[in-house]
């Protein structure tokens, strides 16, 4: 009888927890997913720039990433403003 109280008080503790991260969250997720696309967005330029010829401090960190930005570059470029891709020989677009 016991470890059940103490199971359904950790089961209410929980859902209260979660229950208060989205109280105090929700007004500001808009913020939150702004600000985590501003830092993907700036992240990509570090990383794509180098196929424009800017150096990057970081490039031998951030090459073998290339691959996995390949992937998301359409959707950035389009975001940017860029009806068509900066890198023509990436050939996503």
């Amino acid at each position: 009888m016991k470890l059940a109280r103490s199971a359904g008080a950790r089961q209410a503790g929980t859902r209260l927890a979660a229950g208060l991260r989205e109280f105090y969250a929700a007004p500001y997720r808009r913020t939150f997913a702004r600000a985590r696309r501003d830092e993907d967005d700036l992240f990509m330029m570090i990383v794509l720039g180098e196929a424009l010829g800017v150096p990057n401090p970081a490039g031998y960190y951030t090459a073998e990433l290339l691959p996995v930005m390949y992937e998301r570059f359409h959707d950035w470029h389009r975001r940017m403003g860029m009806d068509r891709s900066p890198l023509e020989h990436i050939g996503c677009c």
